[in-house]
């Protein structure tokens, strides 16, 4: 429920506090006094879009904080306007996204409005009233069916997909045929076109590389004067005085290593002399096979694993081209099998609603007699959709009928402004039982209606008000004297501003406040008598 709301600086309310209790809250004011700005305060609160201009002229910024309870744990939430448009959502005292706040807000309270009206007025969501009636037993149906919907779909899209390309395949046939044939001719290898410019580099420049390595081969290994030999015989005596001390034992061991590393290079260098040769034919090959590759590069994509890649790729394809009958009949069988499945998970869906729509039918009847509605008959239509969608095959749609004699007739067709009013008050009063919100907050739920309705509407919201915490602007007395807790909302006018104040009601007060709504301005002893006869009526 809502404990507490603050509002400072918002429109023309500078700083107003109200405490809420729990029951039937009341609040009541002359016409533009800014009952409406008190709902538009506790909505940002709860969650609605912000905007610079709820900050009242000469703010810098419009700040609500409400403080409640939700399931119970006390919670605060502060919402900060700034007039350059900034917005600021703190819940408990961290800061979060509007849509994080949205998740705490739906559970705490509900406001009516006359969006709800027009909610109501909309059969697309006729459907929701059904399926949150009876929740436990639709809701886990529902779940299957849309687990059976997107299996339909994802395969119904694959079969139309693989349909599309069925004029096109006879046209990519040969040519991927023909792509492949060409790729597979070529019998390439990861990694052949490095192999390839290195060896064409060495062909190229055979004569230079031998010329360097022949020279290099015979300065370590001439039979005369060798450096090799040279370094050998070096060794030999290093390595008669390697005893004497340990340092001439390193240095001998440091020695013996570098000539066997020489020797080493020397004989690399015997092999890649022996090697070398010059072949035009061999450098032609070569540079024919590098040619081919990088011809199939550029068709084909920038590397040898690109193409083989590639080669893979339209092969797969080529391979449901081949077998596209047999694969249209695979998914064809799928696709029906599973709009089979999805239609029997829809009949199970549509029998589950029906049945709560049954019960739901007599409850919402039962409300309207409440609200003096006597002769209604409401009924709630099904139709079966053209196309299945995510949501079922249902078109539900509230039917009703106010008057004796009248056929039922859409809601949207037959409904007046005060009996939009009641019926949404008869259905707020079902669904908030099993919704489970503590708060439920009505601005304008008096539209259209006067006398003997009026007080039965003031019963009906102080019933529900046994359950839920009810918050209500009202201009009827018949309504404020149901009232456990009333507010008073005027305005004051000092040194050229305006002023919004809230002041909760004494016994004594309300019965002057509920004379006003009954005679205006001029409270007489007949008005006040009279709201003393209202108050008592409604509490008995």
């Amino acid at each position: 429920m809502i404990n507490h709301i603050s509002i400072r600086n918002f429109a023309i309310i500078e700083n107003t506090e109200i405490d809420f209790e729990d029951g039937l809250n009341i609040i009541t004011g002359e016409t533009g006094s800014g009952k409406s700005i008190v709902i538009e305060a506790i909505s940002l609160a709860l969650g609605s879009r912000a905007d610079s201009a709820f900050v009242r002229f000469g703010a810098d910024k419009a700040v609500v904080q409400l403080a409640g309870e939700l399931n119970g744990e006390e919670i605060v939430i502060t919402r900060e306007v700034s007039s350059a448009g900034k917005n600021l959502c703190r819940l408990n005292g961290q800061i979060v996204t509007l849509s994080e706040l949205l998740v705490t807000c739906r559970k705490l309270a509900d406001i009516h409005g006359q969006y709800d009206n027009q909610s109501l007025l909309n059969s697309d969501n006729h459907i929701n009233l059904v399926d949150r009636f009876h929740s436990d037993e639709i809701d886990p149906i529902k779940e299957v069916f849309l687990q059976r919907y997107e299996e339909y779909t994802s395969v119904k899209s694959r079969l139309t997909a693989l349909l599309a390309t069925e004029a096109e395949n006879l046209r990519k046939k040969d040519f991927y045929r023909f792509e492949i044939d060409e790729i597979a001719a070529a019998d390439l290898k990861p990694g052949e076109d490095e192999e390839l410019e290195e060896k064409i580099s060495l062909l190229q420049n055979s004569e230079k590389i031998y010329s360097a390595v022949e020279g290099t081969y015979e300065l370590l290994n001439n039979s005369d004067n060798g450096l090799i030999s040279a370094l050998g015989t070096a060794m030999s005596s290093l390595q008669s005085i390697s005893g004497y001390s340990k340092e001439l034992n390193s240095i001998s061991e440091d020695f013996s290593d570098l000539f066997y590393r020489l020797d080493d290079i020397a004989g690399n260098l015997r092999d890649i002399k022996d090697k070398v040769t010059f072949s035009p034919y061999e450098l032609d090959d070569a540079i024919s096979r590098l040619n081919t590759i990088d011809g199939l590069k550029r068709k084909y994509g920038p590397s040898i694993d690109d193409i083989l890649a590639y080669m893979n790729r339209i092969s797969e394809e080529l391979f449901n081209i081949d077998n596209f009958d047999s694969l249209k009949i695979k998914l064809s069988a799928e696709t029906e099998d599973a709009r089979e499945k999805l239609k029997e998970q829809a009949e199970i869906l549509t029998k589950a609603r029906k049945r709560s729509a049954a019960e739901l039918e007599k409850s919402i009847e039962k409300e309207l007699k409440d609200l003096n509605f006597d002769s209604a008959q409401l009924s709630i239509d099904f139709k079966e959709l053209p196309t299945m969608g995510p949501n079922g095959n249902d078109l539900i749609e509230i039917m009703i009928s106010t008057n004796r004699g009248e056929p039922l007739k859409p809601l949207a067709k037959i409904a007046s402004g005060g009996e939009i009013s009641r019926i949404m008050l008869a259905i707020k009063n079902i669904t908030g039982t099993y919704d489970s919100i503590p708060t439920m907050i009505f601005d304008e739920i008096d539209a259209g209606i006067s006398g003997i309705t009026a007080s039965i509407v003031g019963r009906k919201l102080k019933e529900i008000a046994e359950h839920h915490q009810i918050i209500c602007i009202t201009h009827l007395p018949q309504i404020a004297a149901c009232g456990q807790s009333h507010y008073r909302i005027y305005k004051e006018v000092n040194n050229e501003k305006t002023y919004t104040r809230v002041d909760k009601l004494k016994d004594s007060e309300a019965v002057d406040e509920i004379a006003r709504l009954l005679g205006g301005e001029n409270i007489t002893d007949t008005t006040r008598k009279s709201a003393i006869e209202l108050l008592n009526k409604a509490k008995g």
